[in-house]
């Protein structure tokens, strides 16, 4: 009996279901299953559904505020510097919480030395910063992908279930079939609700961290255009 046949008996059982049958087992049993290899494949979902949402939020509170920085910021170190007030303006970097106020910080920790040092240690902060930013993003990319894949796989147990029953039934009917098929599809539908959610957050949370690190590119060009000025 091929795949297909199986959604066939499933959808004559739903058709000739009376309503008191229909309403004797709840949605949620019906997703978690009577079998501890259903049980077991719905918590890992479950889990991996809950983990991937707080990647996202955590991470796009994060992203905001490392976007977040006053644009009167640049202006104000430039004035400090070319008044000679480093301490002033390092004073202001550690005032604010951004990736970019951390660079200028390192570069002012820098002047006097060359310009190619100081740019160097500016980098090195900027590649530092962006793995902090880029924390739980592959773990995010990876629930993207294995969401489908335990889905497949307790698919596969409900297919197996499936056989098993019918293998040991006497008369092959669609109750003998029903609960292996509802662990195959509910698991099939969990698993892509959850590889959905990781996906969208993630490319949302690359988005954003795009237009970070294009401010921090900025910053740093500001920055090191402010060095190299003619002093007035």
């Amino acid at each position: 009996m091929t795949f297909i046949a199986f959604l066939n008996a499933f959808i004559l059982l739903q058709l000739n279901t009376t309503p008191a049958t229909a309403e004797s087992k709840s949605l949620l049993d019906s997703f978690i299953g009577d079998t501890m290899s259903s049980m077991v494949m719905f918590f890992i979902l479950v889990f991996l559904s809950i983990a991937a949402v707080y990647i996202i939020v955590e991470r796009y509170l994060t992203l905001n505020r490392a976007g977040q920085v006053d644009h009167n910021f640049m202006n104000s170190i430039r004035a400090s510097v070319e008044s000679g007030n480093l301490q002033a303006a390092k004073a202001l970097c550690q005032s604010v919480d951004s990736p970019m106020a951390r660079m200028v910080e390192k570069g002012l920790d820098r002047i006097g030395k060359p310009l190619e040092d100081i740019n160097k240690a500016i980098e090195n902060v900027g590649n530092l910063e962006l793995l902090k930013l880029e924390r739980n993003l592959s773990t995010l990319a990876s629930i993207s992908g294995l969401g489908p894949m335990f889905g497949l796989l307790g698919t596969v147990l409900g297919l197996i279930l499936s056989f098993q029953d019918m293998s040991t039934a006497t008369n092959v009917t669609p109750q003998v079939l029903s609960g292996g098929i509802y662990q195959a599809l509910t698991s099939t539908a969990l698993g892509l609700i959850v590889s959905i959610v990781a996906m969208a957050g993630y490319n949302v949370l690359v988005s954003n961290l795009d237009k970070v690190v294009y401010k921090m590119e900025y910053t740093a060009l500001q920055f090191m255009d402010l060095l190299q000025e003619p002093t007035r």
